[in-house]
Formats: C-alpha cells, sequence, structure tokens
C-alpha cells in the first residue's frame, strides 16, 4: 500500500483540508442532534430520556403526581395532612396539561386553587431557606415557574419509522464510505497497522450499533446506548 508521504505536497495539501472539512461536518453534525433531540423531555439540555423518547416514546408522570400519589406530605407530618379532596384536587389539575398555567390561581377555585393548596399545606418545606427537620428548599414550590417543571408529565412520542428508515438511508452508506476513506487514509500513515486496523474495526462496529439501535430501540430502550456508544465512538 503507497504511504501518504510518497505522495507530492500537493496531494497530501489537499487530503488535509479534506479530512479537516470532514471533522468540522462531524462537528457540526453533534450540534445539529443535541438542537434537535434535546427538550423532548421538557427539561433544559440533552439527556437519554430526550434519546430514549425519539426512538422508543417515553411517557413519565410529573414529579409532583408521583409524590402526591406517594402520600406525600403526610407521609412527613401528619400533624398537618392533606385532606383527601384537596389531594384529588391537585391530582385533577395536574391530569389536565393543557389548562395547568391557566387554573394554577384561578380565584373562582377558591380554596381549591392548586397554588392556596400548595401554599398552605407545601410551602413550609419548599421554599428557598427553608429550615427544620422536613425542609426541602432544594424544592422550592414558592413561584409558578417553580412549580410548572414539576408539574408537567412526559409523554414523548417517538418518531416515525418511515422518518428513521429515511435518515439511515440517507447516512448510512454516506457515512460507512467515509469510514473506509478514513480507514485508508490512516493505514498509508506511519501508525502502526495492527492499531489502525484495531481502531477502524472499533469504528466500524460502532456505526453499525449506531444505526442498528435506532431500530433496535424501538423494542427496548436499553438498545439506546447502543445510538449513544456506537455514535460516540464512531
Amino acid at each position: 500500500m503507497p504511504r501518504l508521504r510518497d505522495l507530492s505536497a500537493s496531494w497530501r495539501l489537499g487530503l488535509t483540508f479534506c479530512v479537516l472539512t470532514l471533522l468540522g461536518g462531524y462537528l457540526v453534525s453533534g450540534i445539529v442532534l443535541v438542537n434537535s433531540y434535546e427538550n423532548r423531555d421538557q427539561r433544559p439540555g440533552l439527556t437519554m430520556t430526550d434519546i430514549v423518547g425519539a426512538y422508543h416514546g417515553v411517557r413519565s408522570p410529573a414529579p409532583l403526581i408521583t409524590s402526591l400519589e406517594a402520600g406525600h406530605p403526610n407521609d412527613l407530618d401528619p400533624e398537618l395532612p392533606l385532606p383527601e379532596d384537596l389531594r384529588d384536587a391537585l391530582l385533577a389539575w395536574l391530569d389536565d396539561a393543557e389548562n395547568l398555567s391557566l387554573s394554577y390561581d384561578d380565584l373562582d377555585l377558591g380554596d381549591e386553587a392548586p397554588a392556596e393548596i400548595i401554599a398552605t399545606y407545601c410551602l413550609d418545606c419548599h421554599v428557598r431557606g427553608a429550615e427544620g427537620e422536613y425542609a426541602a428548599p432544594d424544592v422550592s414550590l414558592e413561584y409558578w415557574s417553580d412549580v410548572e417543571p414539576l408539574a408537567v408529565s412526559r409523554d414523548i412520542q417517538p418518531k416515525d419509522l418511515k422518518v428513521v428508515s429515511a435518515s439511515v438511508h440517507a447516512h448510512a452508506p454516506s457515512m460507512g464510505i467515509i469510514l473506509v476513506v478514513l480507514g485508508l487514509l490512516a493505514a498509508m500513515t506511519r501508525a502502526h497497522r495492527a492499531i489502525v486496523g484495531g481502531l477502524f474495526a472499533i469504528s466500524a462496529i460502532s456505526l453499525f450499533a449506531d444505526f442498528a439501535g435506532q431500530y433496535l430501540t424501538r423494542l427496548d430502550p436499553i438498545w439506546a446506548w447502543a445510538i449513544v456508544a456506537g455514535g460516540g465512538i464512531a
């Protein structure tokens, strides 16, 4: 196999800029992927929930629903129990996702307005600077901006398989060819052939895992790790 050092200076210069262009393209692709997938779970930043949601779907109740259904706050302070009718009112409010903000402090609801219930039964512990045995200032419910992320249930629908297939159809052949070209270029350097071959094999397996994971995650969310690990390594 010829060596890169045997090529003319113009060839080596051209190949250098081609590789730099590919690296820049991969960097931009990573940014596009982050922008495309983040916040699917209505939380800032890219998380595994975003990836699982995109390829498998995620149904997760709001943290407030989970807490109320577990018996909170009665499980902590039996001297100030949350009445069942008010608990039911909060759960009914949380179940009406389209009107969460509108009915949060609805005056027509009187003492059953979510804001009033939370102020009476929750703010002793869930407020900034709270002190005491059960204080949880890190989970503040003081303002609507604090309550909203804890009141929203996540129901992320997966991408249509036709969309996934179109993406794989567009990217798998091109990325496979790019990997072959980069592997051949690496083999033409002074690097040890066994090391280059090992890295090429790992990258090829990772690329396959990435694309296969996009289908397998539909069956089981554990395969989302194949997308993350495979895409990251490849």
